[in-house]
């Protein structure tokens, strides 16, 4: 990570993402996230895979994640018409949800507040305040403790912006930005606010030109500013006026990373119709934009472990994400897109404990959290569910297929290929799938009772040290 970079207290990786638009008429989720990561160099591919699809509260606005329980497990929490509490399996899978009623959230951060080693909760209710829930370490939270604020806010991002060890957030207001001092325990200080930006959207927080300092990038939002600006911080928690930029489209979320590894950081954005890279100079300026297809929430990781950032996008043809693979320099490789049918990007993390970084992607209006696999060399296609309809109870139904591809220079072996649910599997895979090679799997479905029906195919493979999986639907008629 570059040294440059806020680091929380924990050596636990924080993500956060908020609802874009907290004062427009707009429902796009736009994400926000801030990851850094090295991993050994494999030659291998990022590939993502559905792994689940969850119901979450009505409402979901935001999406925070890390590990609330210490069991080395990847959580999320879920700010809508409450707060909402998965705590992960370690599969790309979630355990029943614990629910905090309490108000309508509408944006979420994590952080430790109150400095115990437990990551704790921010969130913005429409309201003239934030409440922090203060972690527990297992899984639950105390709280909420509420401190006021100049007004509602949104696009919530956490770091220490005056030097003293405490936690501290930053929030778009309906016309300023507001940094809020944390006092150690879990509650803030008075609003610091700064107007010079109009219209404000969405945060990234990082320090742009080297003086070690925290400083705030800032995007407009829709029907607003369709710019970027930059607001350096003077280590006392207030920030100079905004060094403004003009963008070509509408923004939509904004991540902070060194991507050309000059040691100054670099910012992506992301757009209605583009994904906008703008290399940092490490004073605060930036180099002329480069433009790649793309759009809507932006999430920065090393998805395919070659020691290069990456960017993760928003699907642009609809539900989904586009992988825009990093050349170390600031450039980047065309998009590949994994469209799922449902949710938007939202955070970034290793949901499996394969190292690899995985999807979580939000539905805001469908009420629901979907999860994608990063299963690395071998890439699956479809990469959606096998939905096989309506099938007469036990009648078997013509067979679905998904195509599987070694995409590296060395041959890959399959250990095992099982289906479990009422459906059953086939496959041309045999042990090894030769480099550049592909198979198919077959799967049929076969109800033995009446409606919805689910199921995987399990793959083991010398991929991964973990399963991969086919998700598997269909529904029983008499």
């Amino acid at each position: 990570m570059p040294s440059s970079s806020p680091r929380p207290d924990s050596d636990l990786v924080r993500f956060s993402m908020t609802r874009r638009g907290l004062f427009r008429i707009h429902r796009w989720i736009c994400a926000l996230a801030v990851f850094f990561s090295y991993g050994l160099v494999l030659p291998s591919f990022a590939q993502f895979e559905t792994r689940a699809t969850v119901a979450v509260p009505a409402g979901p606005f935001g999406v925070a994640a890390g590990d609330f329980n210490h069991d080395g497990k990847l959580d999320v929490a879920i700010a809508a018409d409450e707060l909402t509490i998965l705590l992960g399996r370690g599969d790309g899978t979630f355990r029943a949800a614990i629910t905090y009623p309490g108000g309508v959230y509408y944006s979420i951060a994590v952080a430790d507040f109150n400095n115990d080693g437990n990551l704790d909760l921010v969130v913005a209710p429409f309201s003239n305040s934030v409440d922090v829930f203060l972690g527990n370490g297992d899984g639950t939270f105390q709280g909420p403790f509420t401190s006021a604020t100049t007004g509602p806010l949104a696009s919530l991002v956490v770091g220490d912006f005056n030097g003293d060890h405490k936690m501290d957030i930053a929030g778009v207001g309906n016309s300023y930005i507001s940094v809020l001092l944390g006092n150690g325990d879990g509650t803030f200080q008075a609003s610091i606010d700064n107007s010079s930006f109009f219209a404000p959207g969405e945060l990234a927080v990082g320090d742009f030109n080297n003086d070690h300092k925290l400083d705030v990038a800032v995007v407009g939002s829709f029907g607003g500013s369709s710019g970027m600006g930059v607001l350096l911080g003077n280590g006392d928690g207030t920030l100079q006026k905004a060094l403004t930029y003009a963008l070509n489209t509408t923004p939509c979320s904004v991540a902070a990373a060194d991507f050309n590894r000059d040691g100054n950081l670099d910012v992506a954005i992301g757009g209605c119709a583009e994904i906008t890279v703008l290399l940092g100079n490490g004073d605060g300026s930036f180099q002329p934009p480069a433009f790649y297809d793309g759009g809507r929430p932006v999430i920065v990781g090393d998805f395919n472990h070659d020691g290069k950032l990456d960017l993760l996008a928003g699907y642009l043809g609809g539900p989904g994400v586009s992988e825009l693979i990093g050349n170390g320099d600031g450039t980047f490789r065309p998009t590949k897109d994994y469209p799922t049918g449902s949710g938007l990007l939202a955070v970034a993390g290793d949901l499996n404990g394969d190292s690899r970084l995985d999807a979580v992607l939000l539905d805001d209006n469908h009420d629901k959290l979907t999860t994608m696999l990063n299963t690395g060399t071998l890439t699956f296609y479809p990469t959606t569910p096998l939905n096989f309809g309506a099938q007469v109870i036990n009648s078997t139904s013509k067979p679905k297929t998904v195509q599987l591809s070694n995409t590296t220079n060395k041959a890959v072996s399959i250990h095992s290929i099982e289906a479990l649910g009422p459906f059953q599997v086939a496959n041309t895979c045999g042990g090894t799938i030769i480099p550049g090679g592909t198979c198919k799997i077959s799967a049929t479905f076969t109800p033995l009772k009446p409606g919805p029906q689910s199921g995987t195919i399990t793959i083991m493979d010398g991929a991964s040290s973990k399963p991969q999986y086919v998700e598997l639907r269909g529904i029983g008629r008499p």
